[in-house]
């Protein structure tokens, strides 16, 4: 039984009597309680997962109309007195799916394993101490520990906080984070004003806080409108191109398969036979194995790429991966070391001063906040704090730029803030000199700015440090941010990676071109970017963006390589302005403010380091941040697709062109070209090379360069390599009918062999634009294509020829058959250059 009905205004109630309803405690449950509430409410997921069993996913790989229709037909026929061709039609049909289900069972524990590695966590109280859990694991009456960067994981209620903000974008459409209080409100309160409930879908700016887990899943509110309206992810461009793709299959399928079910009923041949014929013929035109190949072919990319360093948390990005040729990118982390160091603490006459680092340090070491790279940066030397006391903390966030503490020494209460240099300067009335002189700031404001754009200039990152008496209690306010005296500068350094050139290069040839989007200030963002060697940047600030139109702004952008002194908000109007200018856009980002632009870029990539909010939002996970890491990723997504490809080229190619042929064949011949045992045979042979395409090697020139979708190119294939793949079929029918006077079951036999050899041997031709010779395909291709072929040439001569109604050939026709695939490859060679050559 639910502790709360869905709905119910839970912010209407104290929270001592949810706390009690729950059968909770401020200090959060036991292990064992949450493991009882695990089993009672299920995990903590819009749409919980149930796991198919694997009777369920080897019978998914029967829902096809198609195969549904054809397994209906063997049934009607065994019990119509055929039994030999039912059992034969159902144990390749049961093969077919046993090879694909062997296949996407393989590629989704592999992601299942991998995607394990980037989950995200949150904090929690369990037996009264913290505990660093999955989000699917947390449970009503959980005590969720919130800081800046969390992700909220279910409906709250507020128990405790200290300067609490939140961003309810994505539940609200509210853009400015909203201070939460603790509190009681009224039931009718909308959702907007809930300000002492907390709801799954945001995430945590600034601050610290406690609350109670109230509601979890499908019960949040979050999820009741997620169940309303049903939502799905945005498609990808690469599934829309597999769903065209099959679209254009079904329109060919239909339009053929009924046209020869019409006319082999009108020339009075048996019904049955005619609808088994034709349904093995859709199956034959269908590439059952399509969605299998595509799974297994994402699957091993997937797995080839976190082999690199780069876990894919949506198969589908693997394509939008490949095609990006625009990554927007920080500078830190990527083309610097991401390791963030102090160079100095000046004073305003640009010396060292010990007191400008003490009190930069008694900030950074006392704030509980986020922490960040550059309090770890004041923290690595240890000093001797002991006489001072914490009394409050106002936390960073975004719009004021800076963090504030209140501390206590000897009865002296210090207010002392660090941040950006602006943000700080402009709540300081007065400057400090290291001989201890204060004067107006209105008289030295000029020599203090000058002194930071100086230390800008030769590449350092510049903070604020000021600090003012404070007398007024104990609890500070963003109101008290002011009559600040401003005592000198920090100077932060990252350096350069020393490699990061030859990464840039890298991207470059893949024909990547990267955009710093930084908010440090120009002169640092100029500085790093001449260090490492790269060509002299056209630069925009934030400034500059404000006054650019929106209908200039995709072409500016797009002409752009460093944006510097950024809003957080900004950064999605520049990612879709980029995308306008016809761009296909990655965004690496790894802060609270990135979700936005996440979701903005065609592919949004985090770090595993990233705040949970960031790594949810990306679609792809590095394990380690750098330039070096995304190409080698970039390289190995374009494989993944380019092998896709080849498998749409094969099945739109030979396999296509034969059963065209045989749609043909039926209308003039006086018997069934094939039978549909045969037909089937020859697809499930056919199919078997192609399985192991994921292994193909990869062409140098289709990862060069993004690759796209191209249903118009895919269709001018299909109709090339179709109709020469026929020529050939109608060339091997004159020589069994009129050179041969071949029996029916010689012909039979004759176009099978001709069949699945040619079509085995031109999978070796399609997977390449240069020479088949020319481009090595990989050992497991060539010993499928190998087995194919023989056991086909086998077959005619086995104990399953009476099954399947073979017979033997004569010499004759094996020495006609080499020509004709000699010809074939040739013409199949000569049609690819011309092809190739009219793009």
């Amino acid at each position: 039984m639910a502790y709360f009905k869905t709905g119910e205004p839970f912010w209407s109630i104290g929270a001592s009597d949810v706390t009690e309803r729950l059968q909770a405690s401020p200090d959060g449950l036991t292990a064992s309680e949450a493991a009882k509430r695990t089993e009672a409410y299920g995990p903590n997921l819009l749409r919980p997962t149930k796991k198919k069993g694997v009777l369920l996913e080897f019978l998914g790989q029967f829902k096809s109309p198609l195969i549904l229709l054809l397994l209906f037909a063997a049934v009607l026929s065994y019990f119509l007195g055929d039994s030999t061709d039912s059992v034969i039609i159902l144990v390749i049909v049961f093969f077919s799916g046993l090879l694909g289900f062997w296949q996407e069972h393989h590629a989704s524990s592999a992601m299942a394993k991998l995607l394990a590695m980037v989950q995200a966590r949150t904090n929690v109280l369990r037996d009264g101490k913290p505990a660093d859990i999955l989000l699917e694991e947390v449970v009503p009456g959980d005590v969720v520990l919130l800081a800046g960067g969390g992700v909220i994981p279910a409906d709250c209620l507020l128990l405790e906080h200290k300067d609490l903000f939140v961003d309810e974008a994505a539940l609200t459409g509210e853009s400015y984070p909203v201070e939460k209080e603790a509190g009681v409100l009224p039931a009718d309160t909308p959702l907007a004003r809930r300000l002492n409930a907390l709801f799954m879908g945001t995430h945590v700016i600034s601050g610290t806080g406690k609350a109670i887990v109230v509601q979890t899943g499908k019960e949040t509110a979050f999820g009741q409108i997620s169940e309303r309206l049903q939502v799905k992810p945005p498609e990808t461009e690469f599934e829309r191109g597999i769903r065209h793709f099959g679209y254009l299959l079904l329109e060919v399928t239909l339009i053929l398969v009924i046209a020869v079910f019409a006319i082999n009923v009108y020339f009075h041949r048996a019904v049955l036979e005619s609808f088994l014929f034709s349904m093995a013929l859709a199956v034959g035109l269908t590439p059952q194995l399509l969605p299998a190949i595509v799974s297994v072919n994402l699957a091993q990319g997937a797995r080839q790429m976190a082999a690199k360093k780069v876990i894919v948390k949506r198969l589908a990005a693997i394509e939008d991966f490949g095609s990006m040729d625009v990554l927007c990118s920080d500078k830190t982390g990527t083309l610097t070391e991401g390791s963030v160091q102090l160079s100095s603490a000046l004073g305003v006459d640009g010396q060292e001063w010990d007191k400008v680092a003490l009190f930069a340090y008694l900030n950074a070491f006392f704030q509980v906040g986020y922490k960040n790279p550059i309090d770890s940066a004041l923290t690595a030397r240890s000093r001797d704090v002991s006489g001072f006391e914490k009394l409050d903390e106002i936390p960073y966030d975004f719009i004021r730029k800076r963090l504030s503490i209140l501390v206590t020494q000897a009865g002296r209460q210090l207010l002392i803030t660090k941040g950006a240099f602006d943000q700080v300067l402009s709540v300081c009335s007065n400057v400090e000199s290291p001989d201890g002189t204060v004067r107006p700031l209105s008289g030295v404001g000029t020599q203090v700015r000058d002194l930071y754009t100086e230390q800008s200039k030769a590449g350092f990152r510049a903070l604020g440090v000021a600090y003012k008496d404070f007398s007024s209690g104990k609890i500070i306010k963003k109101e008290d941010e002011t009559e600040m005296t401003f005592l000198g500068i920090l100077l932060l350094f990252d350096p350069p990676k020393p490699d990061v050139i030859t990464a840039i290069q890298e991207l470059n040839h893949l024909g990547v071109n990267l955009k710093m989007i930084t908010g440090d200030n120009q002169f640092t963002a100029l500085h790093v970017w001449r260090q490492i060697g790269l060509p002299e940047p056209r630069v925009l600030t934030g400034a500059d963006l404000l006054q650019i139109p929106a209908t200039a702004l995709p072409l500016r952008a797009a002409a752009t390589e460093i944006f510097a002194e950024v809003e957080p908000n900004q950064k999605e109007r520049l990612i879709l302005a980029i995308r306008q200018a016809g761009h296909v856009v990655g965004f690496l980002g790894d802060g609270i403010n990135d979700g936005p632009a996440l979701h903005a870029a065609d592919v949004g990539i985090s770090v595993n380091t990233a705040v949970d909010v960031a790594k949810e939002a990306a679609s792809i996970v590095l394990l380690e941040k750098g330039l070096d890491v995304l190409a080698a990723g970039v390289h190995e997504g374009r494989r993944t697709f380019a092998n896709t490809i080849k498998y749409v080229f094969m099945a739109t190619s030979a396999n296509f062109g034969n059963m065209f042929s045989m749609a043909g064949a039926s209308l003039f011949l006086s018997f069934l070209p094939l039978l549909p045992t045969q037909i089937l045979l020859t697809n499930l042979l056919t199919d078997l090379p192609e399985m192991t395409i994921a292994t193909d090697t990869v062409d140098l020139e289709l990862v060069q360069r993004p690759q796209r979708w191209n249903i118009g190119f895919i269709r001018r294939f299909m109709v090339t390599f179709g109709l020469l793949s026929s020529v050939f079929d109608y060339l091997t029918f004159g020589v069994l009918l009129l050179v041969l006077h071949a029996t029916t079951n010689q012909f039979r036999t004759g176009w099978f062999l001709e069949s699945v050899v040619s079509a085995s041997l031109i999978v070796l031709v399609v997977r390449t634009r240069h020479l088949f010779y020319k481009s090595r395909p990989s050992i497991y291709l060539i010993i499928a294509t190998g087995v194919v072929i023989l056991l086909t040439l086998f077959l005619p001569y086995s104990p399953l020829a009476k099954i399947f109604e073979f017979t033997h050939l004569p010499p004759m026709f094996l020495a006609a058959l080499v020509v004709i695939l000699v010809l074939y490859v040739a013409g199949a060679e000569v049609a690819k250059k011309w092809f190739y050559s009219r793009l």
